[in-house]
């Protein structure tokens, strides 16, 4: 069985990697080179993407910003998972946000700007402060702006208006306000839904970001009313969307109460201590899903976090000296901040998970591996 991926970096590579043993040949289509390759040894094959769609059992995605004549060949070949609306929903907030409402799941107070005269009516009807998001081409804290005052709408209304302005009639650009709310921690939830429309969820994610990217994440901690709101979201939003595959979700929990900010509809990367952490990894039941083989279970098997790895040109082996953990490397030339990789650790309970983050700690330093060593205290304490 053959399946595609439209992206070509490291979930590409994990999907690959995680459903060898399932029999499924994995391809990646590289988008910026218009290249077919192998994920896994980045071998460049002679075949073309019109050949691959022919030959793919299924055909998936790894990322949300796809050129719409590749999103729109893949759709009419009927093999795509999870579609071509549902790409489109988590590459453009205005949509996500008309999704939200429609399948009646709560975010934050929002507001839709294509003119300055939107942004001025969303800063007195929303209140300040503001968080300002393109609806389009956004993704690890960038195209975002804050708005805490009203001196400096002219400031950001000039920045926003050129990306506003770079829009066309057919692919018009748009910009979300939204009430900035005070939230206690940042959560996420992976799930799983067939083409048969059975869903499975994997435990609530606790979330750290560093200058909006994701460096830390936690699976094990959660009890189950707040467990109860997450996936009521993932089953209405995944339903609206005849969702195939994997889906995430991010939450801000505001006082036990989960509202949502964005979905990814993928593999996520706060889903990746799932590769050690659960029965079946996020990556594997993705690739189950869209061929239609049974999803696999979704339990928790122990308390494991993931840690990012970014910007660095390696990872040190002696993490391994660690019981638990488990690294893995994207193969990737080193870039200031760019993904490399992660570092997964597992233990039998939340203290002992702490313990052994403590040691990680130990060997990562933290300017370069940011909270660490605090949730490292912090799991210990509790």
């Amino acid at each position: 069985m053959k399946v595609l991926v439209l992206g070509a970096g490291q979930l590409a590579r994990m999907m690959s990697l995680s459903s060898t043993h399932l029999g499924i040949e994995v391809l990646a289509y590289d988008v910026s080179s218009k290249q077919v390759i192998n994920p896994v040894t980045f071998e460049v094959s002679n075949t073309t993407l019109e050949q691959e769609v022919e030959r793919a059992y299924a055909i998936t995605a790894e990322f949300e910003h796809i050129p719409e004549d590749v999103l729109a060949l893949c759709e009419s070949s009927g093999k795509f998972y999870p579609g071509a609306q549902s790409i489109a929903t988590g590459g453009d907030r205005s949509k996500e946000k008309a999704l939200l409402d429609k399948a009646q799941v709560p975010c934050a107070p929002y507001a839709l700007i294509t003119e300055k005269s939107h942004f001025i009516d969303a800063a007195d009807k929303l209140g300040m402060p503001l968080v300002i998001k393109t609806c389009q081409a956004g993704y690890d804290g960038k195209g975002q702006w804050r708005l805490k005052s009203a001196d400096q709408i002219d400031q950001i209304w000039s920045e926003m208006e050129g990306f506003i302005a770079s829009g066309t009639e057919a692919a018009p650009h748009s910009i979300i306000a939204e009430k900035m709310i005070p939230f206690d921690r940042e959560v996420s939830i992976i799930g799983v839904r067939d083409k048969g429309g059975n869903c499975k969820v994997y435990p609530l994610t606790e979330n750290q970001h560093t200058n909006g990217v994701l460096t830390l994440s936690i699976a094990g901690k959660e009890k189950a009313a707040i467990q109860g709101q997450a996936e009521s979201a993932f089953e209405k939003l995944a339903t609206e969307l005849n969702y195939v595959g994997v889906l995430a979700i991010e939450f801000f929990d505001v006082d036990g109460q989960l509202l949502v900010n964005e979905i990814a509809p993928r593999v996520h990367n706060s889903g990746h201590w799932t590769q050690q952490g659960s029965h079946t990894s996020q990556f594997e039941n993705h690739m189950r899903a869209i061929t239609g083989l049974p999803i696999g279970c979704t339990s928790l098997i122990r308390p494991t976090a993931m840690i990012n790895v970014l910007g660095q040109a390696s990872i040190p082996h002696s993490v391994l000296t660690v019981p638990g953990c488990t690294s893995h490397w994207y193969g990737k030339e080193a870039k200031p901040g760019r993904k490399m990789g992660h570092i997964n650790i597992s233990a039998d309970n939340l203290h002992q998970l702490g313990e052994r983050l403590s040691e990680l700690a130990e060997i990562l330093p933290e300017d370069d591996y940011p909270g660490v060593l605090d949730t490292s205290h912090a799991l210990i304490l509790n």
